[in-house]
């Protein structure tokens, strides 16, 4: 990797010859457009025009994945799929992550060249990793601030999503409290609104919580949804702060790129990053971006927590994809500058998915959060985390779930409740 250029890997799809379509890329993002200008000299590309790295046809196809495409004239069209990697110079934009987005992913989704095109990864020079704080906390913090080691931090999330005032969401706090729990996070949906305002909120939660870790010497780490605009991300974080509560969730899509860098730049807490609407950037195969390549911008803007989904999950995405979603959030940046983040699994979570993940991961170092593998337990709350628990005991000595509940009955429940 050229400590002077960023890289950037995508799939492409085309009724056009590979490279040709390739070029028209490149052209658009950097010094060209749809036909030659005065101004573009040999000079001028030799400086600032993106280069096309690396281009393989690895298939042709009979349709094309989007509609809109162009094709050549006076021929029936054959869609050829391609691994493309282009180049840029730094001298471009300089390190800055939103003229990175602009750069790798602008205009080149709409271009008639394509019937499909995605962004799989990119490299970037450690210019960025000066320029970006990356997460302050990570998993050493988040792991410090929850008093939890040597395996995951067992979660949950506030249900219903929405509807709670703050009493009854603070009595919820308390009986997950008392359940063992050791992570809550609000609903990304659950935000300011009059039924259960913030501020409200935040001080009724956080009483439960440090009367609890007065009584117990455990401080349940919650995090409380302050997405809005930068005042009110400042406003709300350093309430949070103030009394003396452990971490801050933002919705990433919501809050976009440069509120994430000014919250991180703020923030004494750790940033839980929430990833909803994530489905409209990666949902077509053939559109949009990797999570490998997605997850990296956030993490130099400042998350220390990133969702990943889970196994066996309520949505669409593969296990496959979610295992790779979760090793990319594990995997360091720069040598100087890993800004390795926690992976949030969830969607769906219980008992019997402890052994999957553990096994494809090959670590503990998440947090794996359950709402109805908890709430839903036939014995409570406190049965459903002693069930996690239980079976992330299983699945790190390598134990079938089956023979490690024959012996621990909210185990035992809790693979016959969640087996469909």
């Amino acid at each position: 990797m050229s400590p002077t250029r960023i890289e950037a890997d995508y799939l492409i799809e085309t009724a056009f010859d590979p490279r040709k379509a390739a070029e028209a890329m490149a052209g658009e993002q950097s010094s060209g457009t749809f036909v030659p200008i005065p101004g573009e000299t040999p000079e001028l590309k030799e400086r600032s025009a993106a280069r096309i790295e690396s281009l393989e046809v690895i298939e042709e196809v009979d349709e094309p994945s989007l509609p809109g495409a162009g094709h050549p004239r006076g021929q029936g069209p054959t869609y050829r799929r391609a691994r493309v990697t282009l180049s840029w110079p730094l001298d471009n934009i300089g390190p800055s992550l939103p003229n990175l987005v602009a750069t790798v992913a602008g205009n080149l989704f709409e271009l008639k060249q394509f019937s499909g095109l995605r962004l799989l990864d990119m490299r970037l020079p450690s210019a960025f990793a000066q320029s970006y704080l990356g997460p302050k906390f990570g998993i050493a913090g988040t792991r410090r601030l929850a008093g939890i080691e040597g395996r995951p931090i067992i979660g949950t999330i506030v249900k219903p999503s929405v509807g709670f005032g703050p009493d009854e969401t603070a009595a919820l706090t308390r009986t997950l409290c008392e359940a063992g729990i050791d992570f809550i996070k609000d609903d990304e949906l659950q935000s300011d609104g009059p039924l259960c305002p913030f501020d409200e909120r935040v001080r009724a939660v956080m009483r439960v919580i440090n009367e609890h870790a007065d009584r117990t010497g455990k401080k349940v780490m919650f995090a409380f949804n302050l997405t809005g605009d930068l005042d009110q991300m400042r406003r709300r974080h350093d309430l949070v702060r103030d009394l003396g509560g452990t971490c801050v969730m933002a919705s990433l899509n919501s809050v976009g790129l440069v509120g994430m860098i000014e919250l991180a730049r703020f923030t004494e807490l750790p940033i839980h990053a929430h990833r909803n609407g994530w489905g409209y950037l990666s949902r077509c195969p053939m559109l949009g971006w990797s999570y490998v390549a997605w997850q990296k911008i956030w993490r130099l803007a400042g998350a220390d927590h990133m969702h990943v989904n889970g196994l066996s999950n309520k949505f669409c995405e593969s296990d496959e994809s979610v295992i790779a979603s979760a090793r990319a959030c594990l995997t360091p940046m720069f040598d100087e500058k890993p800004c390795i983040v926690m992976p949030v699994f969830s969607s769906g979570q219980s008992a019997k998915q402890a052994p999957g993940t553990f096994a494809a991961l090959g670590t503990t170092d998440l947090i794996f959060a359950a709402g109805g593998g908890i709430m839903a337990h036939p014995d409570g709350p406190a049965a459903g985390v002693a069930s996690l628990c239980e079976a992330w005991e299983a699945a790190t000595a390598r134990i079938p779930l089956a023979e490690y509940a024959k012996e621990r009955p909210a185990l035992a429940k809790a693979l016959e409740t969640y087996a469909a």
